[in-house]
């Protein structure tokens, strides 16, 4: 009964569940008066680990009421050559330099320019260097539509960046 599909539902409920459950009470104060409307600072880290979680026991549920057949692709699937687990553990380590760029740069440069950092390296990793019209568009459209909608809509503070380089859009 327990095989990839299930392992891998299982992984990420357990991921999302020890953040809903463990880190968020215990890393992110939540204060005892919020002013009007403001939603309290753990809504959106506990709202998206809910989702997580309920999709890792969604996975689990598929993969139960399947029989617990392999999906197609799952079937046909043969071991990793040696050079393609070293190609894999090298985008591994691109993609968290990638996160720790941006951890490094958000305080720095601010949120936008960090953001559509992060996002040019995620959609090169991805393997999206063939359209490459698309892949700046979207770098720059996304993170200025985060900002604009959550900086105006949520009232949200973003990092402005202690270089003072990029304005912000708010």
């Amino acid at each position: 009964m327990l095989n990839k599909g299930m392992l891998r539902g299982f992984l990420i409920a357990l991921f999302f569940g020890v953040v809903l459950f463990a880190l968020i009470p215990i890393h992110v104060p939540r204060p005892s008066f919020i002013p009007g409307f403001a939603p309290p600072p753990d809504m959106w880290p506990r709202t998206v680990s809910i989702l997580g979680l309920a999709l890792g026991i969604l996975a689990m549920v598929l993969v139960a009421l399947s029989g617990g057949r392999a999906a197609p692709e799952e079937a046909e699937y043969s071991p990793a050559s040696p050079a393609e687990w070293r190609n894999r553990l090298i985008r591994l380590a691109l993609a968290l330099a990638a996160f720790a760029g941006f951890v490094f740069l958000a305080p720095r440069l601010g949120f936008l320019p960090s953001s559509m950092l992060l996002a040019l390296a995620a959609f090169i990793l991805a393997g999206a260097s063939s359209r490459w019209v698309a892949v700046f568009a979207l770098a720059v459209l996304l993170p200025l539509g985060l900002q604009l909608f959550f900086g105006n809509v949520t009232h949200t503070p973003f990092p402005q960046g202690s270089w003072g380089i990029f304005p912000t859009f708010n």
